[in-house]
């Protein structure tokens, strides 16, 4: 085989092994534009197994602090490799952001599709789960252990933060279609802002109480946005 010859197999190889060693994040691509409907089996798969390593890291960051679980401990537990798991979370801490995640985007989910002459608050105090699934009994309770959490855990902390960080413009976006404004005005990103507020202090309150009264996120969820329709003190 002649200089050219060997370039090319050469050429073929490199992007035969680039295709496989980075399957599982090109075909993440897709997800990232709309979708009517169910997605696809594969991508509720990969939603499967992130909320999965999720409750497993958020099982042994309870059990044994963060500083104390490796992603070896974690990618066990799943019963996947120490590779596989780096290709669904680019750090341990990342691997409980499909907790934090779910019922915010099933509230952006709701909050598109809801009547233009009823409440968003409703929308949002009504929000179960993507898809209308009810979320097992367990992602509640990992839901819970995982924001007590992130009082002592800065690692997780940050992530909850960074969560809502990113939801407020997405909220802004749902707003402003709904109002005829443009996202980047103001009125509907400072209503992003109270919106968001509300759920993050909610869910805060209903983990870190010791209360019974607010036995459900919907409950504390659907108190903080009575509050903040209230509006400021005079």
């Amino acid at each position: 085989m002649g200089a050219a010859g060997r370039k090319v197999a050469r050429t073929v190889e490199t992007t035969r092994t680039s295709e496989g060693e980075g399957a599982a994040p090109a075909a993440a691509a897709p997800a990232d534009r709309p979708r009517l409907g169910r997605p696809p089996l594969t991508e509720r798969r990969k939603a499967a197994t992130r909320l999965e390593i999720a409750r497993e890291a958020v099982r042994l960051f309870a059990d044994q602090g963060v500083n104390g679980t490796t992603a070896d401990d974690i990618a066990a537990a799943v019963g996947i490799s120490q590779r596989t798991l780096w290709r669904y979370t680019p750090s341990k801490e990342l691997c409980v952001r499909p907790l934090l995640t779910y019922a915010l985007d099933a509230a952006t989910e709701l909050m598109r599709s809801w009547p233009r002459d009823r409440p968003l608050a409703e929308a949002v105090a009504s929000t179960r789960s993507p898809a209308n699934e009810e979320p097992a009994a367990t992602d509640t309770d990992a839901l819970r252990d995982l924001v007590r959490l992130t009082r002592t855990e800065p690692g997780l902390r940050t992530v909850w933060l960074q969560v809502h960080h990113d939801a407020e413009p997405v909220f802004a976006a749902v707003i402003a279609e709904r109002t005829g404004h443009h996202p980047d005005d103001l009125e509907p990103r400072v209503q992003a802002t109270v919106l968001n507020g509300a759920l993050r202090v909610a869910v805060e309150e209903w983990a870190w109480s010791a209360h019974t009264a607010e036995a459900t996120p919907a409950r504390a969820i659907a108190r903080a946005l009575g509050v903040a329709q209230g509006g400021l003190p005079g």
